[in-house]
């Protein structure tokens, strides 16, 4: 286990960067006021962010956002303690990563893509492609184990038992780590998915994704409708539908945000259960509204260490490390010595 000899790290751009503000749908960069007026002042007033007050209001939505970001990773670890201790699973099967929760379909695209002479031609006649974004659907789950994790997940959301908010745009949800799944689930099935990234994403590090942050994302009328625009801090997600019943709620894609155009072309996909999305982290996404029912979804971001090192995706400069706890945001260290000069992306770091 990398994390063994060198510790994951996160950037110091988290408490800085991609601040999203929810009511004028604008993700900011903040370091001040006269800042954020003199960088984002016409794209908020423009959003309808015309007032004084509704300014002021802003700023201290945004302080408290990056107040938040600064007490999460001892918050983080505190909640994992006492889920750890108190919180009773209905299903403790799912935790740990079966072969039987696996579709038959996945299983064939294993073995497919550790065979000798494994190719991506070959790959793709087991995938559905999406336009020329390089979005591929694959089969991940049975039905019976997505009833049984949403189940659990259900059970999890009801308790009295503390939670995290997934990720910075979603409300509803579970962080998969600190309900004790990162090693026994989360961990095997990134490696697991490893043969076919490194075919679909070989230039991201598909083939070095070393490290991942994972959380499940619910969809209510009560709750979280949609999402907004954006990207992943991740070289490749995948995004599993885990089922319930609802009605519309499609994801859609835009461009990829290094190579943006003038008009995106947005094309939509439907979730279907069981079945996974992949697509590259960068890749500027959403979600549309839900129209009726429920809808939980499974996403892993996946990380290379070695490509993230040199960039990271989100402030596009080079990471200034700080502590993280566990895989943080799946920087690393640099080695003692200076890697050897080589085309292998995943032999940088």
């Amino acid at each position: 286990n990398m994390s063994a000899s060198r510790p994951f790290r996160g950037c110091a751009c988290f408490f800085t960067d991609n601040i999203f503000v929810e009511r004028f749908g604008l993700h900011v960069r903040y370091r001040d006021g006269p800042q954020l007026r003199r960088d984002h002042g016409r794209a908020l007033r423009e959003r309808g962010c015309r007032s004084e007050e509704q300014f002021r209001e802003v700023l201290r939505e945004i302080e408290a956002e990056v107040q938040r970001r600064k007490q999460l990773m001892h918050q983080s670890v505190e909640r994992r303690a006492i889920i750890s201790k108190c919180y009773k699973p209905k299903h403790p099967e799912v935790y740990t990563l079966q072969d039987s929760f696996l579709a038959p379909e996945f299983l064939e695209i294993e073995r497919f893509c550790t065979s000798p002479g494994a190719d991506l031609q070959g790959l793709l006649s087991y995938l559905e492609s999406f336009s020329d974004k390089r979005i591929y659907r694959l089969p991940v789950f049975t039905e019976e184990f997505c009833q049984a994790f949403v189940d659990e997940l259900e059970n999890f959301e009801q308790s009295d038992m503390p939670k995290g908010r997934p990720n910075t745009m979603n409300n509803y949800g579970v962080l998969l780590n600190e309900l004790g799944m990162d090693e026994p689930f989360v961990t095997p099935l990134r490696e697991r998915l490893l043969p076919v990234t490194a075919l679909l994403y070989p230039e991201l590090g598909g083939a070095c994704l070393d490290s991942h942050k994972a959380f499940a994302v619910k969809y209510s009328l009560h709750g979280d409708l949609d999402l907004s625009s954006h990207y992943d801090n991740a070289e490749v997600t995948l995004n599993v539908s885990l089922g319930k019943e609802f009605t519309e709620g499609n994801l859609y894609f835009g461009d990829f945000n290094e190579d943006p155009t003038p008009v995106p072309k947005y094309i939509e996909v439907e979730h279907e259960g069981g079945r996974g999305l992949l697509h590259r982290g960068g890749q500027i996404h959403g979600a549309l509204p839900i129209a009726s029912g429920q809808r939980w979804n499974l996403v892993l971001w996946l990380r290379a260490s070695a490509i993230r090192n040199q960039l990271c995706p989100m402030c596009r400069r080079k990471p200034q490390l700080v502590e993280a706890e566990g895989f943080g945001d799946g920087f690393t260290e640099p080695p003692r010595q200076e890697p050897p000069h080589t085309v292998d992306v995943c032999a940088l770091g």
